[in-house]
């Protein structure tokens, strides 16, 4: 088995005592609530101060009072519990009748913090070798771990196949919450550095293909001036894709157009700015300080968003509300690279966001027709999944895109 403790990682089960003595104030309430010794509880909590560096309670002999320190660190600490809470409700749902048995008090099974790397290592592998080389362990703890998973789920997680082990529909459903709960421990020492004046740790961004060329960058270099500790990561998969892992709690926000928040029900939206789609061209294009005409659009050949994308669906609404065919693509592209090096190369003409390809029109690399696309604005923004607690670091980045507005 992959042992836990060598790791250095703080422990799901240190947590469980922890938030049960925030509950409850005593350690003897708190170990009467789940089932475990005073002694056993006290050194959770002991091991716990020790591995975070501070003081979780004061000590008085009419019970437990929470510190500073300890305030800070425990809606992480609950969060991340009460999402592997859920999941045997999850599961049960997934059984036939004849297989449902009785509601455990907890899913002691699942608070192994290496047990649910494991899990997410084969969700994203699906084979116990490369599962066992990213997580630096043996393919029999890889399986062992594995055994015990499916064992406290009483369902099968994953299917064996030729193809490797895929997700069963039960491991799909708690693919989400198993990530979020790793990610909200990940971040609860970057609190406790926090509250020290200390801002560490690592911010994911999903980035959309606007964000890319002037506003992340920009942003970014502020924050690494003034606190060089921070990492940053950027996600450039399409929009789906970074949905996806926000959901999963793998990107922190995504920074671009906003989508409508009933399409999205567990999202949040913060709104940055507006802005419009525009016609670019080469330098030497024969069209440039021409008055567009119907014909000339015809003739073009066009770059254009991809398919189905809001930039994209915003174009055709504006060419069939002024009674014009919708543009046809030569192109379909969202790779700022490849637009860039084809109106550089041809005489096409793409139709991008204003803000994509600024540093461009601001050094008169690339020139705008003239024509107007002031009905394909959109709103900017940042997007979050409901009810998601924020890293400092990440925080700290939010408030530093949101200062440039």
């Amino acid at each position: 088995m992959i042992d836990e403790e060598k790791d250095g990682s703080l422990k799901i089960m240190q947590l469980r005592s922890f938030c049960m003595i925030a509950k409850y104030g005593t350690v003897s309430e708190a170990a009467d609530n789940i089932f475990r010794t005073q002694s056993a509880v006290t050194r959770s909590v002991r091991e716990l101060e020790e591995a975070l560096g501070v003081t979780l309670f004061e000590r008085h002999a009419s019970g437990m009072m929470i510190t500073d320190f300890g305030k800070c660190i425990l809606p992480r600490a609950q969060k991340a519990i009460a999402e592997l809470r859920q999941i045997p409700e999850i599961l049960t749902k997934l059984k036939p009748r004849a297989t449902e048995r009785r509601e455990e008090a907890e899913p002691i099974w699942l608070f192994n913090l290496r047990r649910l790397e494991v899990f997410v290592a084969l969700h994203r592998f699906h084979h116990t070798k490369t599962a066992a080389h990213a997580l630096g362990v043996s393919q029999p703890a890889i399986s062992a771990s594995l055994k015990v998973l499916e064992k406290g789920a009483d369902i099968s997680l994953f299917q064996r196949t030729p193809r490797g082990l895929i997700p069963t529909t039960a491991g799909r459903e708690i693919a989400s919450g198993i990530s979020r709960a790793i990610n909200e421990i990940s971040h609860i020492k970057e609190d406790i550095a926090a509250r020290q004046g200390i801002l560490t740790g690592t911010v994911n961004i999903g980035a959309l293909p606007l964000s890319r060329t002037s506003l992340l960058p920009e942003a970014i270099a502020q924050l690494m001036a003034t606190h060089p500790g921070i990492r940053i990561f950027t996600n450039e998969s399409a929009f789906s894709g970074l949905v996806t892992d926000l959901r999963s709690g793998d990107v922190d926000f995504i920074v671009g157009a906003l989508r409508k928040e009933e399409d999205f029900f567990d999202t949040d939206n913060t709104f940055l700015f507006e802005e419009e789609l525009v016609m670019l061209v080469g330098p030497q294009h024969p069209l440039l300080h021409k008055s567009l005409q119907p014909e000339d659009f015809a003739t073009a050949k066009w770059i254009l968003p991809r398919s189905k994308t809001p930039a994209r669906r915003l174009l055709d609404q504006a060419f069939v509300d002024r009674g014009l065919p919708v543009l046809q693509p030569a192109v379909e592209s969202g790779d700022l690279a490849i637009v860039r090096g084809l109106l550089l190369r041809t005489e096409m003409i793409a139709v991008v966001s204003s803000q994509q390809l600024a540093w461009e029109l601001e050094n008169d690399i690339l020139q705008p027709l003239n024509y107007s696309l002031q009905d394909t604005r959109r709103d900017i923004g940042l997007i979050f999944r409901h009810g998601s607690l924020h890293s400092p670091a990440a925080l700290a980045l939010i408030e530093t895109i949101k200062n440039m507005f």
